[in-house]
């Protein structure tokens, strides 16, 4: 069963973060952010829209350009990921999971 604090707030991409606290207060479009960082335009709209995840290549990528840390990237799209992962229709299998009790 979900946390009550997982079930009132639906998990965040990596992307809309890029968006709403990087590019739009900027003013970078993100034509300039793909060629200013020499990712690929799809890769970048992918990102925004929420379908692509990020990778390290990308958060390495976007740590030089916005002068953060490649792990600030990555821990967005690990957030992400357990998230999702928590909310999906596995969490019920991972429940029933025992610990173990070794020596």
């Amino acid at each position: 069963m979900p946390s009550s604090h997982a079930a009132r707030h639906r998990a965040v991409h990596p992307g809309e973060i890029l968006r709403q606290e990087f590019l739009v207060p900027l003013g970078i479009s993100m034509y300039r952010l793909a060629k200013d960082t020499g990712m690929p335009a799809d890769r970048v709209g992918r990102l925004v829209k929420g379908t692509r995840a990020f990778s390290a290549d990308t958060a390495l990528r976007l740590a030089a350009y916005f002068q953060t840390s490649a792990e600030f990237w990555m821990n967005l799209q690990a957030r992400y990921d357990l998230a999702v992962a928590r909310d999906s229709k596995g969490t019920k299998a991972i429940l029933r999971i025992r610990p173990y009790k070794g020596a």
